[in-house]
């Protein structure tokens, strides 16, 4: 998994000489196994699956842009479409033996039973989750950002501490919340059910700023929030500094596949790949100190 992290460091928009997290390093022991043997090991006809001979794969709703594309996660768009398609194949499923759920974030990080076999939704590796679910080695490495708009007071902010003072709005259950208290060291964040909720909170009034993952800022001002701006990124390292993971159950036989799928992708270049086509656009965020 370090060597793993260590190539995302080297490969995504600006993770450039990022230290491995510990939270990305607290990960319990297991067999690596190769992607050959993953195949036999967890693909169609090996039992590991929670629908015999089919793949479940699950998303929240809506499925994001520029993770996904047209809301349509079976379509193999979008960086995270096409991670999970990439998956798929590597595990030995055809697009016909792949099927697509949603789950709500939060509850597809509660602990019990899953409907799926693995869950893509920018997922940050933390310790404390492991508590309730497996999380697999690490695909995207991204930083946290500011949502204000347009010619407000905050949207002139150069650093950490002009964001001090300001409501400041994120999805529950997120990174992106935590790092409002551990980061900004912010007061208390006003939360919302899902991004577009807090999305709407911004346009609305009811908040100053949103804070939400870098892809995600530049899709904001880019397309969903006319007349947003983006404020900045926060520095790297910090407290709740991200690296991405799918979710499976806890104990989940097929946690080893899809670790060995994802550090086969890491080894040939297709993570690299895949995160130039899907976000190489995203850079040049000012970085709030």
């Amino acid at each position: 998994m370090l060597a793993a992290a260590a190539l995302i460091t080297a490969s995504c928009a600006g993770a450039d000489s990022m230290p491995v997290p510990e939270s990305a390093q607290e990960t319990p022991a297991f067999t690596k196994i190769p992607p050959t043997t993953a195949v036999s090991t967890c693909g169609p006809g090996s039992g590991t699956s929670v629908s015999e001979g089919v793949l479940t794969i699950a998303t929240d709703d809506p499925a994001y842009a520029p993770w996904f594309v047209d809301d349509d996660p079976s379509n193999g768009r979008g960086f995270e479409g096409a991670t999970a398609r990439e998956i798929a194949d590597r595990l030995g499923y055809a697009p016909a033996q792949v099927r697509y759920v949603r789950t709500g974030f939060a509850d597809a990080l509660a602990p019990g039973p899953k409907s799926f076999d693995f869950d893509i939704n920018q997922f940050t590796i933390l310790g404390e989750r492991r508590e309730n679910v497996d999380l697999s080695s690490p695909y995207y490495a991204v930083a946290q950002a500011v949502v204000a708009m347009g010619g407000t007071p905050i949207a002139d902010a150069t650093d950490l501490a002009g964001l001090r003072g300001y409501r400041l709005g994120a999805q529950s259950d997120s990174t992106s919340a935590l790092s409002i208290a551990a980061t900004i060291g912010a007061a208390t964040p006003v939360e919302y059910s899902t991004n577009d909720d807090a999305k709407t909170a911004l346009r609305n009034g009811e908040v100053d700023a949103i804070v939400v993952d870098l892809p995600t800022a530049f899709q904001i001002t880019a397309a969903d929030v006319p007349g947003s701006v983006l404020v900045g990124q926060f520095p790297q390292p910090n407290e709740v500094t991200e690296f991405f993971g799918v979710v499976l159950q806890k104990g989940s036989a097929m946690t080893p596949c899809v670790d060995a799928a994802i550090d086969s992708m890491y080894a040939d270049g297709s993570i690299d790949e895949l995160s130039q086509t899907w976000l190489g656009n995203i850079t040049g965020a000012r970085v709030l100190e």
